[in-house]
């Protein structure tokens, strides 16, 4: 940047030391950047998301009234990696250790629901990611949580991702509560596009990714898939649900839709 002032007549020259200190006082870092997301239809997402955002709002209140609201979503592609080396722990003034090289010793997919009322959260590993697999999760791991929950609806929070199979799996879910007797009903709540952001698995997918599997070091496919049901029934006994503060209202004045 040094240089390029200095290609420029009209501007004084400074030096690196000069420039550095200015940039620190307005707190520009011009060598960091950040992702954002831009709304193409700001009305038919906002239209798309208020039903989420209230449903947030009042997930202790459903689930009192035998309603219960769930995120869910897939973390695909956990690999689990053996180290040469095991990690080596931790000593003073010394952070752990982890070995750069490393064998694949394949990887699981997690399909997971976080109860967006009390922050508890169920999950089951896969080899694979498709319909038939959130179809295996929703009656083997979802439909008997609610069972025993007691309650008599299932709100699901879902994205538009070709494993919910949107377009079929209301339906499918009716004529499967009706043959196999559930006594369930079930409630479907359908993110705007490219809205992962508004999604509360998508918090507790990085408390795992930051807890568990960060550094990885798993022996086999078999070790990870236990080490995440292990963190999970663990992460159960003090689950908290989520502190959510984001409001249509404040979805609405971001996109210039309320003073």
């Amino acid at each position: 940047m040094v240089r390029h002032l200095a290609t420029q007549p009209p501007l004084a020259k400074v030096s690196a030391g000069t420039l550095g200190r200015w940039l620190a006082d307005e707190r520009i870092q011009p060598w960091r950047y950040r992702m954002w997301q831009h709304i193409h239809d700001p009305v038919a997402f906002v239209s798309r998301a208020t039903p989420v955002l209230q449903a947030y709002a009042e997930a202790a209140t459903l689930l009192h009234n035998r309603e219960w609201l769930v995120c869910v979503d897939e973390k695909t592609s956990i690999q689990a990696r053996e180290a040469e080396q095991a990690p080596r722990p931790p000593k003073r003034r010394h952070c752990q250790r982890q070995s750069p090289r490393y064998t694949r010793q394949g990887a699981r997919h997690l399909i997971a629901g976080l109860s967006v009322a009390d922050g508890k959260v169920v999950g089951q590993c896969s080899t694979r990611k498709r319909f038939v697999d959130f179809q295996a999760f929703i009656t083997t791991v979802l439909v008997p949580e609610a069972k025993r929950r007691g309650v008599h609806t299932v709100g699901l929070i879902l994205d538009n991702g070709t494993t919910h199979a949107p377009k079929q799996l209301e339906r499918w879910l009716q004529e499967h509560a009706a043959s196999a007797g559930w006594n369930l009903r079930f409630q479907l709540y359908w993110l705007p596009p490219n809205a992962s952001w508004l999604d509360q698995i998508e918090i507790w997918f990085s408390i795992l990714q930051r807890k568990l599997l960060q550094p990885n070091h798993f022996a086999s496919v078999t070790a990870l898939e236990q080490a995440i049901t292990q963190f999970i029934a663990h992460y159960n006994q003090t689950a908290k649900p989520i502190k959510w503060t984001y409001t249509v209202e404040k979805l609405e004045r971001k996109l210039g839709m309320r003073l």
